[in-house]
């Protein structure tokens, strides 16, 4: 069975989101606190990296005609922090626009066995709105205070 290609359209839409919130936003709203650590830059920064994530299995899938995923140990949201918030705010908000774009170009053009494999392995490495949005949405509740 085909699987379905409405996350072309999801991640699309959640990229167009990324934007409309950076155009908007002062490089001082950008510094915005989301949660006890983050900020909106960090936020981004973190959308970026995780992209870059789904970017790195997309060309090991395809170079080794299977499914591949290195495990990546849950701290490295912690151990990326500091790096994260180093990050010029507007550069973190390019870098999350820029990485969802080319991720969603490179899923929209990929094998769909392959990406059969990795959305059964993991559903958000293609559906890469769920990801976004998740993050998103604490942004816009956190800059709403």
């Amino acid at each position: 069975m085909a699987m379905d290609r409405s996350f072309i359209e999801q991640n699309r839409a959640s990229t167009e989101r990324i934007r409309k919130l950076v155009s908007k936003l002062s490089d001082k709203e950008l510094q915005h606190p989301v949660g006890e650590h983050w900020t909106v830059a960090i936020t981004l920064a973190h959308l970026a990296f995780w992209d870059r994530r789904v970017m790195f299995i997309l060309d090991k899938t395809e170079q080794d005609g299977k499914l591949s995923a290195p495990e990546i140990d849950v701290v490295v949201n912690d151990i990326s922090l500091p790096f994260w918030a180093a990050i010029p705010p507007r550069e973190a908000a390019r870098l999350a626009i820029e990485t969802a774009e080319k991720v969603n170009k490179r899923l929209e053009e990929f094998s769909p066995k392959l990406l059969d494999e990795i959305y059964n392995y993991n559903k958000p490495f293609v559906i890469r709105s769920l990801h976004r949005n998740e993050h998103l949405d604490d942004v816009d509740r956190a800059l709403k205070g």
